[in-house]
């Protein structure tokens, strides 16, 4: 079992990081979160989840462990797999993930691309107890977003990109992306598909 891949930032998009580990690159799913964690470093160290079935092997790759440990819980959820759990991952931080569970908000966790009323309802009944006896305290984990150096066409490209990775549709992202830009022009690349992931 790996437990994290330690290494040189080959490639990273919203949705996916290439590790170079002595020579060997491991493509690791990450969420928006661990993607700002990482941006811009050019050494990076992953905790891993290996997702392992009879016709994939999937490595997600996680910046801290408390947030792989909400992506586990998360995963032990019926109705809930991989991308799912990504896809929440990805519009709340770790912290926001614990008060919304905690404090039993459906409604925040209905926001989330995927994610009907009892869906909400099941995450927040399994988990609200695990939560509580502490496998994932809320410890100030939000990860503020680095603001990319903004070239407002490589900030639409790749979080259209990430988007696609994600499971949607090109055109409906790009048009809700390129809506996105003209109301918040200087928006980074993770507002953009954190505002995406509200609206598609």
């Amino acid at each position: 079992m790996i437990e994290y891949i330690r290494g040189e930032l080959a490639e990273l998009t919203p949705a996916t990081a290439v590790i170079d580990c002595n020579g060997v690159g491991y493509t690791a799913n990450i969420s928006l979160n661990t993607y700002s964690a990482i941006q811009g470093k050019k050494e990076c160290k992953l905790y891993i989840y290996e997702a392992i079935r009879e016709d994939a092997y999937v490595l997600y790759g996680f910046a801290g462990k408390q947030e792989r440990e909400l992506f586990v819980l998360l995963i032990s959820v019926s109705g809930i797999g991989g991308n799912t759990a990504r896809m929440i991952l990805s519009a709340l931080s770790p912290a926001e993930l614990v008060n919304v569970i905690s404090t039993g908000d459906t409604n925040l966790l209905k926001s989330v691309k995927g994610i009907g009323l009892k869906t909400a309802q099941r995450v927040i009944v399994d988990l609200k107890d695990k939560i509580k006896g502490g496998a994932a305290d809320a410890g100030g984990a939000a990860v503020s977003g680095a603001a990319l150096p903004a070239g407002g066409l490589q900030v639409q490209q790749e979080a259209v990109s990430a988007l696609t990775i994600l499971g949607f549709a090109q055109a409906p992202s790009a048009k809700v992306v390129q809506a996105i830009l003209k109301e918040e022009p200087s928006a980074t690349i993770e507002q953009v598909i954190k505002l995406a992931l509200k609206r598609l």
